[in-house]
C-alpha cells in the first residue's frame, strides 16, 4: 500500500460518515474540489465505485459500505493507540508486568505498591507469582524480582529489600517425637517439607554455611509445595521441618507454634532486587514502580 492510499482511504471514511463532500472537506481542512478529485482517483485505482453522488447527498455503494465497515475500526484502533502513546509520554500510564516469588510479593512488593497505586490510577500492574527463574525478555515481562546474587550481569538491578535468611522450623511436637537435628546432615533422617523449583526441574537443595563451609542437603518428606506460606502451615501442623524465609515465621516462633533449629548454619542472602533489561528504555510507569520499591534502609 502506498502512502497516498492511506490518506485517500482516511478521506473516503470521512466523506462516507459525513455523507457530504462539503462537510467532510471542512473537517479535513481541504477544498471540496480537492477532496472530490482524490476520491475519484481512489475509485479509479481500485476499479470500483465507492460513493453514489447526487446534487443533494452522498451515499456509499455496496462496495463502499463494505470498505467503510472494514476500514473504520482499524483506523479508530490506530488513533486510540496513538492517543495512548501521547498519554504514555505525558504521564505514567500503561501496564507493568512483574514476575516474582510469593515471598517477594507478600513481603516486599505488594505492601509498597498498595501504598502508592491509588495515586496512579492509569498504571496497571500484573504480578505473576511463582518460584521459577523466568526469562523476562522472552516472556514479555517488564521486570522481575530475584535475589541479588541470581540477577544476570546484563540486567539493571535495583535493591528493594534488606538481606534475609532462611530458617529451619518445625512444631515443638514434631521435635518431641523425632529429636532435634544438630547439624545439616541430620536432616536426611528427618521428615522435611520440600520446595519444588520449577526452573531447576526438581526440589530445592537446602543451603547451609558455617565458618566458610558450605553445604547443600537434599531432604525428603511426605509434602512438597511451591509456596512458602503453605510450607509454614504444614510445619505448624506437625508434618515436618520447613526451610522458609525468616520474616514469615516471626509470629509463630514468638508464640511457640514453631521452633527453629540450625540457626548457626543459616547464611544471609543478598536481598531481593528488581531487575530489567539495560537496553530497554524505562517507561514512566515502570519508573514509578522502581522508585516505590527501592530499598532505602
Amino acid at each position: 500500500m502506498q502512502r497516498e492510499d492511506v490518506k485517500d482511504l482516511m478521506w473516503f471514511i470521512e466523506v462516507a460518515r459525513e455523507r457530504s463532500f462539503t462537510r467532510a472537506a471542512a473537517q479535513l481542512g481541504t477544498s471540496q474540489s480537492t477532496l472530490s478529485h482524490t476520491i475519484r482517483q481512489l475509485e479509479a485505482r481500485l476499479g470500483v465505485r465507492l460513493l453514489t453522488r447526487t446534487t443533494r447527498s452522498v451515499a456509499t455503494t455496496e462496495a463502499g459500505e463494505r470498505l467503510l465497515q472494514s476500514l473504520a475500526p482499524r483506523f479508530e484502533a490506530i488513533a486510540a493507540d496513538l492517543a495512548d502513546l501521547v498519554a504514555f509520554r505525558d504521564k505514567p500510564s500503561g501496564t507493568v508486568r512483574l514476575t516474582l516469588s510469593d515471598h517477594a510479593l507478600q513481603g516486599y512488593v505488594w505492601p509498597k505498591l498498595a501504598a502508592i497505586l491509588r495515586s496512579y490510577p492509569d498504571i496497571k500492574v500484573e504480578l505473576y507469582s511463582d518460584n521459577g527463574m523466568r526469562n523476562i525478555v522472552e516472556e514479555r515481562f517488564d521486570a522481575g524480582v530475584r535475589l541479588g546474587e541470581s540477577v544476570d550481569k546484563d540486567m539493571i538491578a535495583v535493591r528493594i529489600g534488606p538481606d534475609w535468611r532462611l530458617r529451619a522450623v518445625a512444631s515443638p511436637d514434631y521435635f518431641a517425637r523425632n529429636g532435634i537435628p544438630q547439624i545439616p546432615q541430620d536432616l536426611v533422617g528427618h521428615t522435611c517439607i520440600n520446595m519444588r523449583q520449577v526452573s531447576w526441574g526438581g526440589f530445592y537443595s537446602w543451603e547451609f554455611e558455617k565458618d566458610g563451609r558450605e553445604l547443600r542437603v537434599r531432604v525428603d518428606g511426605q509434602l512438597s509445595f511451591n509456596t512458602s506460606l503453605a510450607q509454614i502451615d504444614a510445619a505448624i501442623k506437625g508434618y515436618g521441618i520447613a526451610y522458609v524465609p525468616e520474616d514469615l515465621v516471626e509470629e509463630p516462633l514468638a508464640c511457640g507454634a514453631l521452633q527453629a533449629v540450625l540457626d548457626d548454619w543459616s547464611p544471609p542472602f543478598s536481598g531481593y532486587h528488581l531487575y530489567y533489561p539495560s537496553r530497554r528504555q524505562m517507561s514512566p510507569a515502570l519508573s514509578v514502580i522502581v522508585e516505590a520499591l527501592r530499598h532505602r534502609g
